[in-house]
């Protein structure tokens, strides 16, 4: 067991407009199954790479350990190697036995080391590669979001593995991934960084009450504040009126006063002066008070979408269908049949390969008019006519250059693109970059405001929620709640399924 001791921490990549981290202090323990929670561009992955000396920084990081990273990085040329060849250059000493050992949980075979690497799909290169990563337990693991593009069978294998392993910080944003394995948090919020004894439920819980309790304290100081600018505002006219008596009377009027009550009305002005001074003094600590309340509250803006009405009720609709792409002797899939219906929300489920993203290709093309040589059809696949589609796709490689430009290729009203994604907790900092500098979730983002700001029959989304952070994830089940809009989904977080399913297709092979 050893502490990992962050002090001072400040941090700005070169030629940024924002610090990544400032005045950072903060402790963790390498016993610990460390979950990493924080909105997409906060500094998670950055912060896995300080630890790994890749950049330089202001202030302390003393650790008595040595670390290691998933994934490990793998250049086009390495797809044709094994991962038996590729490993010693991963892990540094890697002893191969230790690797086998590991297998069995992740519930592999050992032949797959000795497969050309770019022939395993993607969750068996991704159990290979924590095969590699735990096989030395002198290690902290830094494990930056394993699951992602991984089917629910793999997720459910990984899970269960981490479940089973300590010593590692864990960056995910699966709700259920991160209640399975880890039992502390570390988090970066809007302000601070907090290290707390937990899982994300817990954790979850404990901020929502942290925010009520916040949200009633600013109320009850905005309140104090009004009632002290009103008194100070008071008796800050009782002064100016008796200042304004000092010198001058008419004593046919006045047959009261003389020269010597001027002694009296000043010392009343100077009391009041003073109360008024007293007054402002509370009201400036009141306000600094109060400043310091919300600083880290999730308040999410609410998202909107307006969804098309199209004059016939079932938009699209599958009948013992199959699909074979042209150069394959077996179909990816049979025997589907399946209707989506205006207002339904049908999930895509099935391990990766077997033909999720092959059937929305189809939809896609059989709704554009386009004919195909990729792949043939056997049984019937039908969509309404003139019907309108909003379609994310897993890829975000060609986003590239200015928002501006990206709004004005895609046909989107660009104030409307920047309010909605500072609604998604981008900062304004990051829309005078180049989105080939935005993260991945961020980009993700762009492809979300994207598709939210176009107004559709049918969202059709293919994995849209990897690397997405927590938050922003409650804010689209929230808007799809609230406005249900009729979709067909890939995704492969348990919980945004369960919530908002009207129905998921299972694709269970030919």
């Amino acid at each position: 067991m050893a502490q990992i001791n962050v002090t001072d921490l400040t941090f700005c990549y070169e030629n940024s407009f924002d610090n990544i981290f400032e005045n950072a202090t903060f402790s963790i323990d390498t016993d610990w199954k460390l979950g990493f929670i924080g909105r997409n561009g906060k500094g998670k992955t950055t912060f896995l790479n300080l630890l790994l000396g890749k950049y330089e920084y202001s202030g302390n990081i003393s650790a008595g350990t040595a670390f290691d990273y998933f994934p490990y990085k793998v250049e086009s040329a390495d797809m044709e190697k094994t991962a038996d060849e590729l490993m010693e250059g991963w892990k540094r000493g890697v002893e191969s036995w230790r690797v086998l050992k590991e297998l069995p949980a992740l519930s592999i075979e050992a032949e797959l080391l000795y497969r050309p690497f770019g022939t395993l799909s993607f969750g068996e290169r991704t159990k290979v590669m924590l095969a590699v990563l735990f096989s030395d337990e002198n290690e902290f693991l830094l494990i930056d979001e394993p699951t992602n593009h991984l089917d629910m069978a793999s997720r459910e294998i990984i899970k269960k593995y981490l479940a089973s392993k300590k010593g590692f910080i864990l960056v995910s944003h699966d709700r259920d991934l991160l209640d399975a394995c880890i039992d502390h948090v570390l988090v970066l919020n809007r302000a601070t960084i907090t290290v707390q004894k937990g899982n994300f439920t817990s954790w979850w819980e404990n901020k929502e009450k942290a925010d009520a309790f916040a949200k009633t304290e600013n109320e009850k100081h905005l309140r104090e504040i009004d009632k002290l600018k009103t008194a100070a505002d008071r008796a800050a006219r009782w002064a100016d009126k008796s200042e304004g008596t000092k010198i001058g009377f008419d004593p046919v009027k006045e047959h009261d006063r003389s020269i010597s009550t001027r002694a009296f009305i000043c010392a009343k002005t100077k009391k009041m002066e003073s109360r008024v001074k007293t007054f402002e003094k509370r009201v400036n600590r009141e306000i600094e008070v109060k400043e310091g309340l919300l600083k880290d509250v999730e308040d999410p803006v609410e998202l909107k979408v307006m969804p098309l009405s199209h004059y016939k009720e079932r938009l699209v609709s599958c009948r013992d269908l199959s699909l074979r792409y042209k150069d394959a002797e077996d179909a990816v899939f049979k025997h589907l049949t399946f209707e989506l219906t205006q207002g339904e929300r049908v999930f895509l489920s099935g391990e990766n390969g077997c033909g999720k993203s092959s059937l929305i290709k189809a939809i896609l093309e059989r709704i554009s008019g386009a004919e195909t040589s990729a792949f043939s059809l056997g049984g019937s696949l039908s969509v309404a006519p003139n019907i309108v589609v909003s379609y994310i796709n897993q890829d975000t490689s060609h986003l590239k250059g200015k928002l501006k430009d990206y709004a004005k290729l895609s046909g989107l009203d660009y104030t409307l693109l920047l309010t909605l994604l500072r609604r998604l907790d981008m900062e304004r900092v990051q829309f005078e970059k180049n989105m080939e500098e935005f993260s991945d979730g961020q980009k993700k983002k762009v492809l979300i405001a994207a598709s939210l700001l176009t107004p559709a029959h049918l969202y059709i989304w293919d994995e849209p929620l990897n690397y997405i952070d927590v938050f922003s994830r409650m804010q689209i089940e929230a808007l799809i709640e609230k406005y249900k809009p009729t979709m067909l989904i890939v995704e492969h977080d348990v919980r945004f399924r369960k919530k908002l399913a009207t129905e998921t297709i299972e694709f269970n092979g030919v």
